[in-house]
């Protein structure tokens, strides 16, 4: 399994970033997939989750400010992130729960600047 995340950067607070993710190894329109951030010092948190199905959960915090999205037959992931607070910096995590282990792509990093 193969997760490559990307779209990460250095924004000023209110700013816009889109995360992309693109999954090989797996048959991906059968997996939910996940969104994960890790701030230094902190400990991993789930962000966003979306079904096979397409349905979606959020983390409290970025409730009306994340999408979490998919294609199936780019076998791609997406993180919409709009209104960004510097409390969103963090290395941002693709996962998939495969095989009886969470799989992880490389992070990518956001830092939003006040």
């Amino acid at each position: 399994v193969q997760l490559q995340a990307s779209g990460g950067g250095l924004v000023q607070a209110g700013e816009s970033l889109r995360l992309s993710c693109h999954a090989s190894g797996i048959n991906f329109r059968l997996f939910d997939m996940n969104w994960y951030r890790q701030a230094p010092g902190k400990e991993r948190e789930l962000v966003a989750s979306i079904t096979r199905d397409g349905s979606t959960n959020y983390l409290e915090s970025v409730k009306d400010r994340f999408t979490i999205s998919r294609d199936n037959v780019r076998r791609s992931l997406w993180l919409q992130m709009n209104n960004l607070k510097p409390e969103d910096t963090a290395a941002y995590y693709c996962n998939v729960f495969f095989r009886g282990n969470d799989r992880w792509g490389r992070g990518t990093q956001v830092t939003v600047s006040s």
